[in-house]
């Protein structure tokens, strides 16, 4: 089973050695986006509910390029900065998935990309 690079410029480019995404079969594996407005290339204004809509759209942008959507996804892992800061983001992030939800994993890390409060990954099937 080989596997293929994903890449769109509607989402902000990989800044290091790897790939916005990755598709292995039926899988898809997406890098963790940070809310980067990719046009401008610089982090979103505002507070975490800003920055978890611009994370989401950014992850969107690169389902979409993979051939998949937000009901594809089985899988995210959320980094944030400010774990006190769940509900704002649980908020958002319930504007772009449905049930069934994807399994989700939500830590608090020490610090992220350019000073961001959040960063998100996923797993998608594509069919």
């Amino acid at each position: 089973m080989g596997a293929d690079e994903i890449k769109t410029g509607a989402a902000p480019g990989a800044i290091g050695p790897y790939s916005q995404g990755i598709k292995s079969g039926k899988l898809l594996f997406l890098s963790g986006q940070i809310p980067i407005e990719p046009k401008l290339g610089e982090v979103v204004p505002g507070g975490i509910e800003a920055q978890t809509r611009q994370v989401l759209k950014n992850l969107g942008e690169v389902l979409s390029a993979g051939g998949a959507t937000y009901g594809s996804v089985v899988k995210t892992t959320v980094y944030l900065k400010d774990l006190s800061k769940f509900t704002e983001m649980n908020n958002i992030y319930a504007e772009f998935f449905t049930a069934p939800y994807p399994a989700r994993a939500t830590v608090e890390v020490s610090e992220l990309p350019k000073g961001v409060e959040l960063e998100i990954d996923a797993i998608a099937v594509v069919e």
